[in-house]
């Protein structure tokens, strides 16, 4: 099965995710979402694969530093992919990507369905 995990290289629980599935016999690509260029083209199937709610990370210190009209902008679908693309570190953390399945987060059930 193919893997790959987009999140920030500083991350602790991307570390983690990835140590996690290195040991469970995966070999995932990493991709670091401040620096892939196309990920404009991924956030939108991100978006309707787990929905607004799943993706944004509300909990984050770039959401708290943002104005009021951009977090306006995370609740419509329209305008949302443009805001987590403009502010990356927005997107919860990480995303996996297995096939044409997105999971974001590294909980007990994403744990489970990748078999780690």
């Amino acid at each position: 099965m193919s893997l790959t995990v987009y999140g920030l290289k500083n991350c602790e629980t991307c570390r983690k995710a990835l140590a996690a599935l290195d040991e469970g016999g995966h070999q995932p690509a990493f991709v670091d979402i401040r620096a892939e260029a196309s990920l404009s083209a991924l956030i939108p199937g991100w978006i309707a694969a787990l929905g607004p709610a799943k993706i944004i990370n509300r909990a984050s210190m770039t959401w708290r530093k943002l104005s009021d009209d951009d977090k306006a902008r995370a609740d419509s679908p329209a305008t949302l992919a443009p805001l987590l693309d403009e502010h990356r570190t927005l997107i919860k953390r990480p995303v996996i990507v297995s096939g044409g399945t997105v999971h974001v987060g590294w909980t007990k059930d994403v744990k489970a369905v990748l078999g780690v």
